[in-house]
Order: structure tokens, then sequence, then C-alpha cells
């Protein structure tokens, strides 16, 4: 390039004393000259452009891996709030059973001294009926039990599952409405004290059970419930929740 640009000086010091000399040669170097600047214009440009083109592309991959980034970054801050939210709920059910067991405990201790109706046993049949006093039932008629009605006594019709032929079926029936949760603890002693109008003496095992297990037993050989997993249900709940605690006045 120094070369060119000696030869490019050379031609314009030759080119004052043109008038002394043969102008042909002086042509052919300006030629040469002007030739050679545009090849290296032409370079020039030619590489300027490739160098733009490398730093589009460098551009547009930054570009590129920044939005990933950014897309995975959500996506795992979503699983996460996900599973937090599940976390949280989950929590919040917990609390809920909790304090539906420790509203209803002294009703069910109160039950036991009474009637000899084992608190556990009171505890796991309300929290397994009313589903922890969530049901329509429990939370609009108190009625925590799936106690049904007979006679002269506020009632209400709703449907409600009975396992029947060894399936269960959808049936309408008329369950007892109560005032508040504790006159239903105390529906359901009184229930299991009377018996039934077709049989006082139906629930006598119930009151005579030591135990949570053998309470959970009677209560479905007497006839309470057609599900025939009762017995299991009952004992997992008092189990789970550690409802015998509350047998011990």
């Amino acid at each position: 390039m120094w070369k060119l640009f000696y030869l490019c000086s050379k031609a314009k010091l030759l080119a004052y004393f043109s008038s002394i000399t043969s102008v042909e040669p002086i042509h052919k170097l300006r030629l040469f000259c002007y030739t050679s600047d545009m090849t290296y214009d032409k370079k020039r440009r030619k590489a300027t452009s490739k160098i733009r083109s490398f730093f589009r592309i460098i551009l547009q991959l930054l570009i590129f891996l920044f939005v990933a980034a950014n897309l995975l970054n959500f996506r795992v801050i979503q699983t996460s709030d996900n599973r937090n939210d599940t976390e949280l709920a989950n929590q919040v059910e917990t609390i809920t059973e909790y304090n539906f067991i420790r509203t209803i405990a002294p009703y069910a201790q109160e039950s036991q001294e009474k009637y000899n109706v084992l608190a556990s046993l009171t505890l796991a049949q309300a929290a397994l009926e009313s589903n922890f006093g969530q049901s329509g039932l429990a939370a609009k008629y108190y009625n925590l039990f799936g106690i049904k009605a007979y006679g002269n006594v506020p009632t209400v019709t709703l449907e409600t599952k009975e396992f029947e032929n060894d399936k269960w079926v959808t049936v309408k029936a008329q369950f007892r409405v109560y005032d508040g949760w504790k006159e239903s603890v105390e529906g359901h002693a009184y229930l299991f004290t009377k018996g039934t109008t077709w049989n006082p003496k139906q629930y006598a095992s119930v009151l005579a059970a030591k135990n949570y297990k053998e309470a959970a037993k009677a209560v479905q050989t007497s006839g309470y419930a057609t599900d025939p997993a009762y017995t299991e249900k009952l004992i997992q709940m008092i189990e789970s929740y550690g409802l015998d605690q509350y047998d011990k006045i």
C-alpha cells in the first residue's frame, strides 16, 4: 500500500512537468492509481459489509439468547409459583381441617361424658360425613353426620349417594336440620342412645365399644352407613389426625 501511495504521489509530481515531457506515461500512471483506489475502496466496502453482517448476526444471536433465557426463567418461576400455590392451598386446607376438629372437639368430649360415645368416633364421623364441615348439608343446615329425619322435625330433601347392589347410586333423602353444630353432635349421640323407631337397641354395640377400632366396626355393622369401606375410613381418619387423644378426658 505504501508503494501505491508512493507511486500516486510520484504521479502528481510528474504531472507538474507534463508540459516538457510526454503525457502518456503520466496518464497511464494516473489511470493505474485511480484503478487501484477504486479496487481498494471496493475491497474496503466489502470488508466493512462483512463486518457489519457479522455483528448483525451476533446481535440477533444475543437477542435470541436473551429472549430464550427470559422465557425459560418465566417458565421456571411459573412452575415454582404453581408449586407454591399448591403447597399454600394444602396448608390452608390442613389448617381448615384442624380448626374444624378443634371446634367440634369440646362437643364430642361432652357427648362422651354424657352418653359414652367415644369422642374420636364422633369427630371422625363428623369430618368424614361433612368433609370437615364444608358440605352443603353441614354448612347450611348444620347436619354434620348425614342423619336422616324422622317424625315432626325440621327437614331438607337433598340428593345423596348410597351403595346398593354393589354400586353407588344417587337418591333423594330427607335430612335433619339443626340450629348449630353443637345440636348436631347432640343429635348424633341421641341416635346412638335411643336407636331407631324400629330398633331402639340398634347402636348398643357402639356404646359398648372400648376403643375407636371397635366403635368404628360397630357403627358399620349396626347399619349406620352403606359404604363397605366405612370402618376403614373412620379408622384412617382417627389415626391420621390423632383423634383418639380426645377420648382421654
